[in-house]
């Protein structure tokens, strides 16, 4: 495996965080310089590549690893292909890891959830707030504390497989989402998107807050889960189906553009930074629906607030990874 320069400054459009990268050895991991975190990207998608991105990251998820993904809401959701990680889950002998969501659909509560996943392929899954819930303290903007699924504290290592794309009230979905509303409970769900003011689902809607609140409430929970986490997390982004709908939608909206590739990072910013400027670089003209949804939600917001709570950062070196 060779790793190379993909992208620098100068070749990136205006707002671009991107930094020089410099070429690595073979079958090597790049350090970051100066503390500016590497993102990894391979442009092919397949099962081969999404080992092959891991690998490049230099850190081995080892003990009981749990593969955050989404099972996706219906058969019309673009969730991750079983079929494209299952590789990946079998080398780090990974579990599905889960939780409700807070709003009425096929995964509302926990018997519904895993007849919907298994429906998409997801076997095994463990849904996280069956048994319960735990709380994760946090100093956040919004947020005191993270209501999680109780199953949360058994894993040693988390794996976030993330489905890049559109978001109806998020703007966009990447790493930051799969692990503050993701890893939420449906009681978690409630309070990150009405800023800590309720976690009954049932109130979500009435209590909803303004935009800018509601984003620094994902950055606050994702804060807590990093802090519980330490460094036994990583952060795989698959670019692909991207649509401007969550896969929470289970009617979304169909695709524009292409798909991008796969992006990877020890830093969750720096991941979703290096995809949100992907889309804005993109030479595909079905990027403008893409843009003026996240544009529309403010939703590049979640950087800035997760940039601040220190977890991570906007600049990054973005490296291709190559045979």
């Amino acid at each position: 495996m060779a790793l190379v320069a993909a992208m620098t400054l100068g070749g990136m459009a205006c707002g671009s965080k991107a930094v020089d990268a410099e070429t690595a050895d073979n079958d090597s991991t790049v350090a970051a310089v100066d503390s500016v975190p590497v993102v990894y990207y391979i442009k092919d998608i397949n099962p081969e590549n999404i080992v092959k991105i891991y690998n490049a990251l230099g850190r081995k998820a080892e003990g009981k690893v749990g593969i955050k993904i989404s099972t996706g809401e219906s058969e019309k959701s673009n969730h991750l292909d079983t079929a494209l990680i299952n590789d990946l889950v079998r080398l780090v002998n990974g579990t599905f890891i889960e939780c409700n969501t807070a709003y009425a659909g096929n995964r509302m509560d926990t018997e519904k959830h895993r007849k919907a996943a298994e429906r998409h392929g997801f076997v095994g899954v463990d849904i996280m707030d069956a048994d319960g819930t735990i709380e994760l303290p946090v100093d956040g903007r919004h947020l005191v504390k993270d209501i999680v699924g109780k199953n949360f504290i058994n894993y040693d290592f988390i794996v976030v497989l993330s489905h890049f794309k559109g978001h109806a009230m998020g703007g966009f979905g990447g790493a930051l989402k799969n692990i503050s509303i993701g890893i939420a409970s449906s009681e978690g769900k409630a309070y990150i998107h009405t800023a800590g003011k309720t976690a009954c689902p049932d109130s979500l809607w009435p209590n909803l807050p303004e935009q800018d609140a509601f984003l620094e409430s994902m950055a606050d929970a994702a804060k807590a889960v990093i802090n519980q986490t330490g460094d036994n997390i990583l952060y795989i982004n698959v670019a692909n189906k991207l649509s401007v709908d969550c896969d929470c939608d289970g009617n979304p909206h169909a695709p524009e553009m292409g798909d991008l590739g796969i992006l990877a990072s020890l830093d969750p910013v720096a991941l979703d930074r290096a995809c949100v400027d992907m889309v804005l670089n993109s030479e595909d003209a079905g990027k403008t629906a893409l843009i003026e949804r996240i544009n529309s939600r403010n939703g590049t917001h979640i950087l800035d607030a997760a940039e601040e709570l220190g977890i991570g950062k906007q600049q990054y070196r973005l490296v291709t990874v190559t045979e």
